[in-house]
């Protein structure tokens, strides 16, 4: 059998001679991916629903010496939800990893492809599917959502995220599509002038109350991760005159296998 080549999302090449027999996962997504393909991994996040596979650190504080003692064949981490110090020590230690990078739906349901084919598994029914509610029209006319992510600070996601992209296939409007994350934090508060932000991360800004209410969103939308929003939490929204609805925060952030049945869900609840 010829040697597969494939390429991640960082552009590093990676050789597979055979399907990868011990997969860890260092994405909740990922661990999901995997088991929709019919595999299973050997190691995982507290945060991965894997209950038979050992546990090696969260997204954000992997054990990388754990991680080099199962061995693995396949490491598949995200460049977002996991530490650059952990990858980069993963990756001096010569282990196999994969790092992935989706911003769209369609991105994601292209990775979950490049899984499948590492892994020689047949998924074309499961990518049918999700290209197929990926690529149809969303129903209606779009309805102006506001997508909090975490509560304190208040913070919201620009039109270059996954979430972004899953929320206007679903038939929703970004009211914050526009917005940039300004710095330093006293920009982001209105209190002074912003300065270039380099190469940090704009896609996800601070907002505030006012902004929100300026924005005349129709529908709050509440995850329940990252952050877990509670009813108490949507009492501080009482005042935009939005209706609020809360969703799957799985349906909304994690890419690959579960937007398939979770795009139609969120398309579902906007209706």
């Amino acid at each position: 059998m010829p040697a597969l080549r494939i390429r991640d999302d960082r552009d590093r090449e990676l050789v597979f001679l055979r399907p990868p027999r011990r997969i860890v996962s260092l994405v909740p997504s990922d661990t999901f991916n995997v088991q929709a393909l019919g595999g299973t991994v050997v190691g995982r996040t507290r945060y991965c629903d894997a209950s038979d596979a050992q546990v090696v650190g969260g997204t954000k504080d992997v054990d990388v010496e754990a991680v080099a003692r199962l061995e693995p064949d396949l490491i598949l981490a995200n460049q977002e939800e996991n530490s650059q110090k952990h990858l980069e020590e993963l990756a001096q230690l010569g282990l196999p990893l994969l790092v992935s990078f989706p911003k769209t739906v369609i991105e994601g349901l292209s990775h979950l492809a490049r899984l499948a084919k590492i892994m020689h598994a047949d998924a074309r029914e499961l990518l049918k599917r999700g290209y197929d509610s990926a690529r149809s029209p969303p129903p209606g006319e779009p309805v102006r959502v506001f997508v909090p992510i975490w509560m304190d600070p208040l913070m919201t996601i620009n039109a270059h995220t996954f979430i972004s992209d899953a929320l206007r296939l679903a038939g929703g409007e970004n009211v914050f599509a526009d917005r940039e994350r300004r710095y330093p934090l006293a920009a982001e508060l209105g209190q002074a002038v912003p300065r270039p932000s380099g190469t940090r991360d704009t896609r996800y800004p601070r907002v505030t109350l006012e902004e929100v209410a300026a924005r005349k969103p129709q529908l709050l939308l509440l995850p329940d991760e990252p952050h877990p929003f509670t009813p108490q939490d949507a009492r501080a929204f009482d005042g935009l005159g939005a209706r609020v609805i809360f969703c799957s925060g799985r349906d909304l952030c994690w890419y690959g296998a579960r937007s398939v049945a979770g795009l139609p869900r969120l398309r579902a609840l906007l209706r």
